[in-house]
């Protein structure tokens, strides 16, 4: 597991590292919560995580950065302003996964960098990424400021994450929190 301190202390000066007892939006049940909010309210933690983006994406010639709504859009803007390329976002289409609407267009075989703020499954990541391909584009890397998976999620495209955040979660029937009366907020 790869844990940048830097990082790491963005997201506990920001308030955005949570400990307690959370039901995550899987249903399942967690002692620690990443707020992405909490950080990307401040730009000079933005900034510092987009410029860890930026300087590993780099190396791929992205053209345009793409991210998912919502916290995506913030992430595309700052990587693409950083790199002097555009930011774009892609949103929840009708039809399931994502598309890029709102008249985003990319060129045929386009390089596009995609960016998230949290992975767990990496379902967003690879909606994006898809969302390229549709949109014509060639999806060349991608990369998130947190990555909850340890490690062990494929996106199809090399993937980089800021920090990775090992969080124990637990089925409801099984979290050691539920008996003991600790408060449960949902995410």
């Amino acid at each position: 597991m790869v844990v940048d301190t830097e990082v790491m202390d963005a997201l506990k000066a920001s308030g955005a590292f949570l400990s307690g007892h959370f039901q995550l939006s899987s249903g399942r049940h967690s002692d620690a919560y990443v707020e992405k909010f909490n950080l990307l309210q401040w730009p000079q933690y933005t900034e510092l995580v987009c410029q860890k983006m930026a300087e590993w994406g780099r190396q791929f010639g992205p053209r345009t950065i793409g991210g998912p709504t919502t916290g995506g859009i913030l992430l595309a803007y700052e990587v693409g302003r950083q790199l002097g390329v555009r930011g774009i976002f892609a949103e929840r289409a009708p039809e399931g996964g994502r598309s890029f609407q709102r008249d985003f267009r990319l060129e045929p075989g386009e390089p596009v960098m995609v960016v998230d703020d949290i992975t767990s499954t990496g379902e967003a990541v690879v909606d994006t990424i898809e969302a390229v391909r549709k949109a014509g584009g060639d999806p060349v890397c991608a990369a998130v400021i947190v990555d909850r998976s340890g490690g062990r999620i494929d996106v199809g495209v090399p993937l980089y994450s800021t920090t990775e955040i090992s969080m124990q979660t637990w089925a409801p029937e099984d979290c050691p929190l539920c008996p003991q009366g600790v408060p449960l907020k949902i995410t």
